[in-house]
């Protein structure tokens, strides 16, 4: 970790706009608590549930440079998509409430069995419509950006002026605006007098991944960093962390390895959005130790792969490692039959 390469990944960066919706820098905190019940290593949460606007989140940070590129182009409505309990689609809509922009989602259906009666109401669905977003339901198919395309060709016909928003706002600026959160860990971490040995993150989209794999090799090089696998798919989201980061790191002039692209499998359950026995003790960990509030698709999942690699000696103990939170806790409601709490 260098100031130097910190500084040289921002300027970097600047050369993409951002339009101002997330609040930044996010906090980098420690968990004294959670570090001492594991015995270690030292462990710190960057708080990128705290970027603000519509309950924050890590898609925020990458809607911030996204969106520019959407106002620049005249766009009346945002097209975007995702499950029931989206917090990609919750985002989305919450920015196009800020900007005067309308919000059309398609709701994919069939991906992910309703775990309560109130997840098709509560949680993020709810907070969908309390943002304005008009909601279209679709069946899940697999491909991830088709029926959100489709949407947008259809208000194209119909007049408008549809910016199409991908599936988990993953594409490569997304994982250009996500390295801006390496510029932020970089600058903390000095200031803390820290030098993270990991930071361990959900990734499933592959855009979040992305951008941290490509912003460390410019100012964090001795950094690994760990995505756990979400989606019980390891091997198509390490192909996707792939391709967005190469593209990522060409628009930038930065270096790209895929052997730093590092994806931890095992930590999924049975599916994406359906919660083990791990992710619920670890969301109960979470609160009960360091009062954050993880959910059961994304971050409880990521602590759960976290906890894991402490246990099994795979994290050293005495090294800082930083756990990204990447926000979520609307869908603890729509989920909150299955957690036992």
């Amino acid at each position: 970790m260098t100031t130097e390469g910190a500084t040289m990944l921002a300027s970097k960066l600047a050369a993409f706009p951002r339009i101002g919706l997330a609040s930044l820098p996010t906090p980098l905190e420690p968990m004294r608590r959670l570090t001492d019940h594991l015995g270690g290593p030292r462990l710190w949460v960057k708080r990128e549930d705290a970027t603000g606007l519509g309950f924050g989140g890590n898609k925020l940070r990458k809607l911030d440079y996204v969106l520019h590129e959407a106002l620049a182009s005249k766009a009346d409505v945002l097209v975007s998509g995702g499950v029931v309990q989206s917090n990609s689609q919750r985002q989305v809509a919450a920015a196009a409430a800020k900007l005067g922009l309308a919000c059309h989602l398609a709701v994919y259906h069939g991906r992910v069995a309703p775990p309560t009666p109130e997840y098709e109401t509560s949680g993020n669905a709810l907070l969908n419509r309390l943002f304005g977003a008009h909601l279209h339901d679709v069946p899940w198919t697999g491909n991830r950006n088709a029926a959100i395309e489709e949407l947008g060709h259809r208000l194209r016909h119909e007049g408008h002026r549809p910016y199409f928003v991908p599936y988990g706002v993953s594409n490569p600026l997304g994982a250009i605006a996500y390295a801006s959160t390496i510029v932020e860990i970089a600058a903390q971490s000095q200031a803390l007098g820290i030098r993270p040995a990991a930071i361990v993150h959900c990734t499933g989209s592959a855009a979040t991944q992305a951008g941290l794999v490509v912003g460390a090799s410019v100012a964090m090089p001795e950094t690994r960093i760990i995505g756990i696998d979400i989606d019980a798919e390891p091997e198509r989201v390490r192909s996707d962390v792939i391709a967005y980061a190469r593209a990522a790191a060409d628009l930038i002039g930065a270096r790209f390895d895929e052997d730093d692209v590092e994806v931890v499998a095992g930590h999924a359950g049975p599916a994406y959005g359906v919660p083990h026995a791990a992710t619920i003790d670890a969301i109960k960990l979470a609160g009960a130790l360091e009062a954050l509030t993880l959910d059961p698709v994304y971050s409880g999942k990521a602590l759960a792969g976290l906890i894991a690699l402490v246990r099994e000696r795979r994290l050293q103990p005495d090294t800082d490692v930083i756990f990204i939170h990447t926000g979520g806790a609307p869908a603890l409601f729509a989920y909150q039959g299955v957690l036992g709490i």
